[in-house]
């Protein structure tokens, strides 16, 4: 199977995962996430705040940097919005797995491309 990001160009190069760059690259290529971007980083920071740990910041950062990597290649963002419908109607356990190892793959290809691995 090809990866979905081969398929299509990159709407935006691949950003820092730092508050700014990822608000800027969402303000770019998901405008319509731009308020749940927002209110995510005030709860993370809030949430930081309270257990003195950084750790929420750096879940939040580690999320919206897998969304851009995502959403920045439209064709792969095509993909997964396809096999999210697929696992909601699927009725047999060898389709749901099946469907699931791709979002997975496309996931975890996601998240490595976000942290520069």
């Amino acid at each position: 199977m090809s990866t979905p990001h081969q398929d299509s160009e990159a709407l935006i190069p691949c950003p820092p995962l730092t508050t700014a760059a990822l608000r800027a690259a969402v303000a770019q290529i998901a405008p319509a996430y731009l308020s749940q971007f927002v209110d995510h980083l005030d709860q993370a920071t809030e949430q930081a705040a309270r257990q003195s740990t950084v750790a929420p910041l750096q879940s939040f950062l580690q999320q919206w940097g897998e969304f851009v990597a995502i959403q920045r290649y439209p064709a792969r963002a095509a993909r997964l919005h396809a096999l999210e419908t697929e696992v909601a109607t699927a009725t047999d356990r060898v389709t749901l797995d099946s469907t699931l190892a791709e979002i997975n793959e496309i996931t975890t290809s996601a998240r490595r491309e976000a942290i520069g691995e």
